[in-house]
């Protein structure tokens, strides 16, 4: 039973990366060395997240667990912004133009996080003498950061445009800096409102689909534009 559990949780984290993979044409272009190019830049660049959290945000010993350091916490989030320097050098690295440059990067950034953060926890969790919902969460958050990355990815390569519209600029780099504070955002929000997983899970993906319809809307429009396909 326990083995059946952690085959459902496997399958529902990295099928969902294969189809992408497979059904958005990356596999017709030989992408996938490119998308393990990305996961390695992905992982350079948490390395140095890592080291400056532990030179400037050292852990601290406080024991209450109901107060909340929201600038502290604000200031390790502003970290999170070396990912979209990382995404840069991905998109950079990668040739071609439109769709599929972008999928690639999404696609290779999001695999390596979802390698590095999931895989272990389901093998030592989903595999335990009970079965527990959190693994089931995780799964489905997994879902929610492939549509996050790619989503990420597409804005990250707008704001780099030259012939994006000026008037859209400040939308675009407004978006880039909310999907770089949601998790800080879902934190306070789960500190303040105590609320539960599953209510922060579908808060997640409605903030997700709104980031990602709003993105394709603008990728569309550039893509119209300036004949990009």
């Amino acid at each position: 039973m326990t083995l059946y559990h952690f085959g459902n949780c496997l399958a529902l984290v990295y099928v969902p990366y294969y189809l992408t993979y497979k059904y958005s044409g990356l596999s017709e272009y030989g992408a996938f060395w490119k998308c393990f190019q990305a996961g390695g830049i992905y992982v350079f660049t948490q390395l140095c997240k890592m080291l400056i959290l532990a030179t400037f945000f050292p852990a601290s010993d406080s024991s209450g667990q109901d107060s909340m350091d929201f600038i502290g916490e604000f200031l390790k989030a502003t970290v999170d912004l070396l990912d979209l320097g990382g995404i840069y050098l991905v998109l950079m690295g990668i040739p071609g133009k439109g769709h599929a440059k972008i999928l690639t990067a999404g696609v290779g950034w999001a695999g390596a996080e979802i390698v590095l953060t999931r895989f272990l926890l389901l093998w030592v969790g989903a595999r335990g003498a009970e079965f527990d919902w959190t693994y089931i969460q995780k799964s489905l958050e997994s879902n929610i950061s492939l549509v996050q990355h790619i989503t990420t990815v597409t804005l990250v390569w707008l704001w780099s445009r030259h012939d994006l519209n000026r008037s859209l600029l400040p939308v675009v780099t407004t978006m880039l800096l909310f999907c770089s504070y949601k998790p800080f955002i879902m934190e306070m929000l789960v500190h303040v409102t105590k609320t539960g997983p599953w209510i922060v899970l579908l808060i997640r993906a409605v903030l997700t689909l709104c980031l990602g319809i709003t993105t394709l809307q603008i990728y569309a429009g550039l893509a119209q534009s300036i004949g990009i396909y």
